[in-house]
């Protein structure tokens, strides 16, 4: 992608990565994401951040053709994660006077992943950085989502480079600006790229929310996605949404099956949520939908449903997965509710008893188990668990 203005001297610096399937090597990216740098030219030069090293020859064309024989002065480290500092071992060799700018957590990665820097700045929250009719100023937001992660925010023009907060999946289209694209097609990536990757650190980001509110923020410039320049509204309310686990009423029922048993006690359990008139429900097969979409539904409703059937004494090993995941992400504010089936020994149920006591979700109901098809006796204990969650749901 060619350098684009997003003022007079500063310039958007992306790169579309339509090639990569799984992000992190973990989360499906069927859109694409883009790799956002920026470059401000004013008495001294500075880079904020870098891009994924399989840009580099492009990246390093595009500054030449913006800055000529210039020196840059400052690379700005807002994050250190390869996505973003793939280039940075690029830079210094073009540009071996070039003094890095971070803080005290920063050049630790740096030495790890590339070399030792020769020229550093160390800053820390409330630091400025004069480089003629633009100042920086930096603030840091730790665990948003890596340990040195920090913002710069430019005061001239009142943009804040945010690094990886405020991001998205999806390569740009043509469209760099949110009032240049539809936003509808943004509103499942950006989600999912906030419940994937930052989701785990919700209090940290709602820190870094309130750290934030004091400034005068007109634009807000990510590492991937959108530059936000008209309704940053739109992207700020959802953050500070979604990390305070404001979630909406709906359910989400996963289940694995090998045979049917178990997959036919879900649809119970979803026909009576319908019958309540519980409208958002999503049913997912945990062998066939990545766990990236089902923990985005997770972040989005209240209430979770969680059968297995029993496999080799043990859960099923897709439902494991998911388990283990949204352990690890450790969301809030959650009912909960678990079923499960076996043929000739249990082991499904008892393990989801497992997960229930690790995730402290209220538990709505009993657990309910059946052994091979479902009888009437079971399939009234699964209306009933259905009713116990759309009374919890109903009377928020």
């Amino acid at each position: 992608m060619q350098h684009i203005n997003i003022t007079d001297d500063i310039y958007f610096l992306g790169y579309n990565d339509r090639r990569t399937h799984l992000f992190e090597n973990i989360w499906p990216i069927p859109f694409g994401i883009s790799y956002n740098s920026y470059l401000i030219r004013d008495e001294k030069i500075a880079l904020i951040d870098t891009v994924e090293r399989s840009f580099i020859d492009e990246y390093l064309e595009n500054i030449e053709e913006i800055i000529g024989d210039r020196e840059i002065d400052y690379l700005v480290i807002n994050h250190m994660e390869p996505d973003h500092s793939g280039a940075l071992k690029a830079i210094v060799q073009k540009y071996p006077d070039i003094i890095l700018v971070g803080n005290k957590k920063t050049f630790g990665f740096v030495e790890n992943f590339y070399m030792k820097p020769e020229h550093v700045l160390l800053v820390q929250d409330g630091s400025i950085l004069e480089l003629g009719k633009h100042r920086l100023q930096f603030q840091t937001i730790p665990m948003v989502h890596w340990p040195e992660t920090m913002v710069t925010y430019e005061e001239t023009n009142k943009i804040l480079f945010a690094g990886d907060a405020f991001g998205s999946y999806g390569t740009l289209d043509g469209g760099v600006f949110d009032d240049e694209i539809n936003l509808e097609f943004y509103e499942v990536e950006v989600m999912r790229y906030f419940t994937n990757i930052v989701g785990k650190y919700c209090p940290h980001t709602q820190r870094a929310i309130h750290k934030l509110d004091p400034f005068d923020i007109k634009m807000i410039a990510a590492t991937h996605g959108p530059v936000w320049r008209s309704d940053l509204q739109w992207i700020l309310t959802r953050y500070n949404k979604w990390s305070s686990y404001d979630l909406d009423q709906g359910v989400v029922i996963v289940y694995g099956s090998m045979y049917g048993h178990t997959q036919e006690m879900a649809e119970v359990i979803a026909r009576r949520l319908a019958e309540r008139g519980i409208k958002n429900i999503r049913v997912y097969d945990a062998s066939k939908t990545h766990t990236s979409y089902i923990i985005n539904d997770i972040f989005k409703y209240k209430g979770f449903i969680v059968g297995s059937p029993a496999y080799n004494n043990s859960l099923f090993p897709n439902v494991q997965v998911l388990l283990s995941t949204i352990e690890h992400m450790a969301p809030k504010n959650h009912y909960l509710g678990i079923f499960g089936n076996y043929s000739w020994n249990g082991g499904g149920v008892k393990n989801l008893k497992v997960f229930a006591e690790n995730i402290k979700w209220e538990l709505v109901y009993d657990p309910v188990e059946e052994q091979g098809s479902l009888k009437k006796e079971n399939k009234t204990q699964l209306i009933d668990l259905a009713d116990a969650m759309a009374d919890k749901l109903l009377a928020v």
